[in-house]
């Protein structure tokens, strides 16, 4: 067989023999070991990726928790306001009633004592009255009787 170009087959079915297990063996040595390679980094970012967003995740819900814990810190905070604010509102109007008690039990007292003082007062009036018209009467009956003394005196002189 005339072969054109000088080509031999069997050199060619060598070299395609050879090409084969070259590229069976590269395949076996190279590729199977570079794509285990590949498929394992790209399992761990994978992993590293799934992780990082179950933090995220639990960061969010912890953030969430926390919110929620300083809300109602808050609102707790505002029921001691106020209660705190009642209670100081009902010590103030507790004290206040008492000062009111105390004023009015004062007030009283004191009407009381200027009442006894008035009473005293007028009763010792009266005694000083008594005693001046006394004194006044004896004063009038000194002076009406030594005139009538006189008189008698003077009449029985003349007699």
């Amino acid at each position: 067989m005339n072969v054109p170009l000088n080509i031999d087959w069997q050199q060619i079915l060598l070299h395609l023999l050879n090409f084969s297990i070259l590229t069976l063996g590269l395949y076996l040595l190279l590729f199977k070991p570079v794509q285990k390679f590949i498929k394992e980094r790209n399992d761990y970012y994978l992993g590293l990726d799934k992780e990082a967003k179950e933090k995220l995740s639990q960061a969010e819900e912890l953030k969430a928790s926390y919110e929620q814990k300083l809300n109602s810190a808050e609102e707790e905070i505002e029921e001691v306001k106020a209660r705190s604010a009642e209670e100081a509102k009902a010590a103030a109007d507790e004290v206040i009633r008492k000062a009111k008690e105390e004023s009015d039990k004062i007030i009283a007292d004191a009407r009381k004592a200027a009442e006894l003082e008035r009473t005293r007062i007028l009763e010792e009036a009266q005694g000083e009255i008594v005693a001046l018209a006394v004194e006044a009467t004896e004063k009038l009956l000194a002076k009406s009787t030594s005139d009538t003394l006189d008189q008698f005196l003077y009449a029985v002189k003349e007699e």
